[in-house]
């Protein structure tokens, strides 16, 4: 199992609306390529939340040649959609990372 673990800063003035948007378009967006099977939403608690609250999405591959199709054929398009969206109003971190059992 494969987490592409992306976690974001989002500003104050859009977290609302960026949480729904989130959970109502663009997870679905990157579900419905096909390359992982769900995702999860988790709030950072003790992260320094004074320019903004923290939030890691994890998104789960089956494998890492679905994270890499993912990756090579959707990734730039739906950060594209995001910045279009919202702007510099949040910013990104992305790691990937496998599950040890």
């Amino acid at each position: 199992m494969i987490i592409y673990n992306v976690t974001i800063k989002v500003d104050h003035s859009i977290a609302a609306g960026w949480l729904t948007w989130l959970k109502e378009e663009h997870i679905t967006d990157i579900i419905s390529t096909g390359c992982f099977t769900h995702a999860v939403i988790l709030h950072l608690l003790e992260a320094d939340d004074t320019e903004g609250i923290t939030y890691a999405v994890q998104y789960h591959a089956e494998s890492k040649a679905l994270y890499n199709r993912y990756i090579e054929q959707f990734s730039e398009e739906m950060r594209k959609k995001g910045m279009d969206k919202w702007g510099n109003k949040f910013i990104a971190f992305r790691s990937v990372m496998q599950l040890v059992h």
